[in-house]
């Protein structure tokens, strides 16, 4: 095992205590899924506790499920601990993410997708910005997302968007938006889960399909966090460096040196597709960010 990787522990104590020096203020969620989300799509697909402290979606032959938070906001960090689909899950996508509900769409995705038993689930990321999205990496996952709860963060702040899986940063994209690379900084956003057939594409680019006798196929959502500025029609509110606005301060802005050598751990041992690194896709013209810093 990675030396860096036993050092997790350490970097999380030393990232939640400076979480919370910023945080009492702008804590949003109640951590009830009945308050802070409704169901978006086959109400009979999505099954809360009596508590609202976990919900799970259904994926079966008659529809997948989704839920979506009731507050858009801009800019903030929100977590999620998700179960993935155990034992036979190819075809299936199961997705965290958060979009705005415009046609020119902003969004920022974890999607899941399954495999067949006894092989690995692949997490996609990828990030649209005014509707426009070919900016997908994928990694493996270096524990088994089917046997316990793990949490995928976002941060998405004036700086740059950080993917988290258990505090560790696998993706960093930057707001280089003075370079002429597109960065989403206007739209609001909600949160929102899902799974769905994806079987077209989704295992193999599309050779394994669902065994529809092995389902239903359920994934399961709790222990959830929105540390956000909640949109109330004006973008600047949510730009500034304030108390409550935590996520914009200087030590948010970029990755620390404990982060650094985490992500590029991730990097590399646990990527297995970049955009950036695919010339055939882009006739050797990758997109302008390819060739700028992530932090």
């Amino acid at each position: 095992m990675s030396k860096n990787y036993c050092r997790i522990p350490i970097f999380i104590g030393i990232l939640t205590v400076n979480l919370i020096q910023f945080s009492f203020s702008s804590v949003v969620s109640t951590g009830d899924f009945n308050k802070d989300f409704h169901n978006i799509w086959s109400p009979n697909h999505v099954n809360t506790s009596k508590d609202g402290r976990m919900t799970s979606l259904k994926l079966d032959e008659e529809s997948g499920a989704g839920f979506a938070s009731n507050d858009m906001f801009l800019y903030g960090m929100i977590d999620m601990q998700i179960k993935l689909v155990p034992g036979d899950s190819a075809g299936m996508v199961v997705a965290f993410y958060i979009s705005t509900d415009q046609p020119n769409r902003d969004e920022i995705d974890f999607e899941f997708l399954g495999n067949v038993t006894g092989q690995p689930y692949i997490l996609q990321t990828n990030i649209y910005v005014d509707g426009f999205a070919n900016r997908e990496q994928r990694i493996y996952l270096w524990f088994d997302p089917r046997k316990h709860f793990h949490t995928y963060s976002i941060l998405w702040n004036l700086h740059q968007i950080l993917f988290m899986v258990d505090w560790v940063p696998i993706r960093v994209y930057r707001n280089h938006a003075d370079k002429g690379v597109a960065f989403p900084r206007w739209q609001p956003m909600s949160i929102k889960a899902t799974i769905w057939n994806g079987d077209s594409w989704a295992t193999r680019g599309g050779q394994d399909k669902i065994d529809w006798s092995k389902g239903p196929f359920i994934a399961s959502f709790k222990n959830y966090k929105m540390d956000t500025c909640i949109w109330r029609g004006n973008a600047r509110f949510c730009s500034v460096d304030t108390s409550s606005n935590w996520w914009n301060k200087a030590w948010f802005s970029t990755l620390n040196p404990w982060q650094r050598r985490l992500f590029k751990w991730v990097r590399k041992h646990h990527l297995i597709y970049d955009y950036c690194q695919d010339n055939m896709r882009f006739l050797n013209n990758l997109p302008k960010e390819c060739s700028l810093p992530n932090y």
